[in-house]
């Protein structure tokens, strides 16, 4: 499957984020060891940007996206398997008697 992003085809998930916010995910993640120095800079950069009218709705576009990321990807995340407990071992109470 395919998946396009106005009009144009993001390969990874990463592409796809970019894509979606308009922007470089970086410039709101930082990037392994950046100075101080760059992180101020990438913050005002940030700050500009959502400053931006354009921009007004990227928050609730993020949280849009991280929504959708989670319900689509939910099954992986929550996949919970109870643990067996071995034959013979009984179950303890909060109160600390054995149940």
């Amino acid at each position: 499957m395919r998946t396009f992003v106005a009009g144009h085809e993001a390969l990874t998930a990463h592409e796809f984020m970019e894509l979606a916010l308009g922007t470089p995910v970086e410039l709101w993640l930082g990037e392994e060891g950046e100075s101080e120095e760059e992180r101020a800079a990438r913050l005002d950069a940030a700050r500009d940007i959502l400053s931006d009218p354009e921009y007004r709705n990227l928050p609730d576009d993020v949280a849009r996206i991280a929504a959708e990321v989670i319900e689509a990807h939910a099954p992986e995340l929550f996949n919970v398997v109870p643990l067996a407990r071995p034959a013979g071992s009984r179950r303890v109470s909060r109160k600390g008697a054995a149940a």
